[in-house]
């Protein structure tokens, strides 16, 4: 079944000596808000996490079922080198209109097989049911908007990107050996932030998981991977990442009970006294949350904290 509760959490995490999202049309330098100097990390960039730690934790091997089965799988339809068109193709297999595709794998028609392939794109593609889904890509699957939806993160303070110089004692052709003339070193640069606390926002609908069957496994899955992502997706450039904190406001209805920005407003994030100079780690911050249970505040809403 689909969840039957309005969620609205937040997330807030931190990075130390690493690059948690670099801008591609700034040189990879990590992503600012040009007037606050504020970092962001964007919500694709959160999702792509997400994706990957699902992907690592469940089974990924294609599956034969279709939709008579009413099993849920937990396959990742957006990953990398992945065809998508070739995952529509499955979905038409699977429920038995090879019609749709044969001699035609450019046809963007599906006719009345539309509804009934995205379902199935749906039942086995997580990321489908969870985020939603443009598939009209040439062979047509139609498109899913997805109950789960993230902001960008925002940094609690201003960062400053610290630029390093790095050499590398190697080449990687002969002929770029021989324009050396004896010393093989080249240069590099690399990006980091040296301490950035960071703040996203979510929300989960329950009509709009009711159209993809998003259910409380799938919720089950998502705090998990909130929770762990990025102990495994460890790397140089990104440094220390670590989920600080999970806030999760659920509502006794699916309208809900209490505006987002509201319930946001209690989790107060402060700098804590006698901290000289900018942060640098986590415990130069004080983070007060309300008491986990029924809110006397906000009659209908529930305060869960997975971490933090």
């Amino acid at each position: 079944m689909a969840i039957q509760n309005r969620y609205d959490f937040m997330l807030l995490f931190d990075v130390k000596d690493g690059n948690p999202n670099g801008d591609p049309d700034a040189g990879n330098l990590p992503r600012v808000d040009a007037e606050t100097s504020r970092g962001l990390v964007t919500d694709v960039c959160l999702k792509r996490k997400i994706r990957n730690y699902v992907a690592m934790t469940k089974d990924q091997s294609e599956s034969a079922e279709n939709l008579k089965s009413g099993t849920q799988r937990f396959e990742v339809y957006v990953k990398e080198k992945a065809i998508l068109n070739n995952q529509h193709k499955r979905a038409y297999v699977a429920i038995g209109r090879k019609d749709v595709i044969e001699g035609e794998e450019k046809k963007r028609k599906g006719g009345e097989a539309v509804g009934e392939a995205q379902a199935w794109m749906c039942a086995n593609f997580f990321d489908v049911r969870t985020f939603g889904a443009v598939m009209s890509t040439g062979i047509n699957c139609g498109q899913v908007r997805g109950p789960v939806q993230l902001t960008f993160a925002r940094s609690i303070d201003p960062i400053v990107a610290s630029e390093h110089s790095i050499t590398r004692m190697a080449v990687a052709t002969e002929a770029e050996a021989e324009k050396q003339q004896g010393d093989n070193r080249t240069m590099g640069r690399k990006f980091t932030v040296p301490y950035g606390l960071y703040m996203a926002h979510g929300f989960v609908s329950s009509f709009l998981a009711n159209q993809t069957k998003f259910s409380d496994t799938d919720l089950d899955l998502l705090w998990e991977a909130l929770s762990n992502m990025f102990e495994h997706d460890r790397s140089a450039a990104r440094g220390e990442m670590t989920t600080r904190g999970l806030y999760i406001f659920k509502h006794d209805s699916e309208l809900g009970n209490a505006p987002a920005h509201k319930l946001f407003e209690l989790i107060q994030i402060r700098r804590t006294n006698g901290s000289d100079g900018p942060p640098r780690n986590f415990n130069d911050y004080a983070v007060t949350a309300p008491t986990v249970g029924p809110m006397s505040d906000f009659p209908g809403v529930t305060f869960i904290s997975k971490v933090g």
